[in-house]
């Protein structure tokens, strides 16, 4: 990346938001609950040195059903945003392989110009060094039961259908969008070890690597908390939360979500909040 682009940021990016690192994951796209209007919306308000497209960009699963067919402008859209990043300020594009766009697998490793194709990445922030993964190699079921995996995402689509009519009832009566998948998994006891489980497993794999902290994506539940020192980042996704991770000049990190139009940083060390998070 170009260190006079981040130098001289604040006086060319005029209004757009900088940013020294974006992250997003889990757009899913072909799948008809893919919200890449509202992505393609957040990324032509910032700038960015460097995107990391974090795994499940593209939905291969869904596309093996579907085809190219349902292809529309808005993914085009998504797709000519991210190179006009590259044309205009040299922005560096990483894209990690998940396991939805697994069919990605036999080009890794790839490198032409300032795009990289990986099955994962390292990078340095702040003066610490971050294990970049999608986080399907930490999940049980997507690695050793693919079958029970593409099962459950039968369920889960099944889900979003509920949740995309009940949203219309919502916006019917002039209330906001509320995500009704979110809350079931964060009710639902199971799904609240499955995330801790993750969680942990994704920390402990940093430690063993000499990594100060790990970005993720692939549970569509985004965070940015402290674990036994590591610094755990999910990026969320934008099927339900429309969430990423954005690093500052200065190496701060926090989570940008799209309906709150707002960064949420980590809680204080010291605060009770954080205390019971951690």
């Amino acid at each position: 990346m170009d260190s006079k682009f981040f130098a001289d940021c604040n006086s060319t990016c005029g209004d757009r938001s900088f940013y020294r690192t974006v992250v997003i994951s889990d757009l899913h796209l072909g799948s008809s609950h893919s919200k890449v209007k509202e992505l393609g919306d957040f990324l032509s308000t910032v700038d960015c040195g460097r995107l990391i497209l974090n795994g499940d960009i593209i939905d291969g699963w869904q596309l093996q059903k579907s085809g190219v067919k349902h292809w529309n402008r808005e993914y085009s859209r998504f797709f000519r945003i991210i190179m006009k990043m590259m044309e205009n300020h040299s922005t560096e594009v990483v894209y990690v392989r998940g396991n939805h766009d697994d069919f990605m697998e036999q080009m890794v490793p790839f490198s032409f110009l300032n795009i990289r194709i990986v099955r994962d990445y390292l990078i340095d922030s702040g003066g610490k060094r971050y294990f970049v993964t999608h986080g399907d190699l930490f999940d049980n079921v997507t690695t050793n039961m693919k079958w029970l995996a593409k099962l459950g995402d039968w369920g889960y689509t099944m889900l979003l259908w509920i949740n995309g009519l009940y949203n219309r009832y919502r916006k019917s009566r002039g209330l906001g969008y509320f995500s009704l998948s979110q809350a079931v998994k964060h009710k639902v006891k199971q799904a609240v070890s499955y995330i801790s489980d993750f969680e942990n497993v994704l920390a402990d794999f940093a430690v063993s690597r000499k990594c100060d902290g790990v970005i993720c994506g692939h549970i569509h539940h985004s965070e940015n908390r402290m674990i036994n020192g590591i610094h755990y980042l999910n990026s969320g996704d934008w099927v339900e939360s429309l969430s990423a991770l954005v690093e500052s000049s200065d190496g701060k990190w926090d989570v940008y979500r799209f309906y709150d139009h707002r960064l949420l940083s980590m809680p204080v060390l010291n605060s009770p909040s954080f205390n019971e998070a951690a």
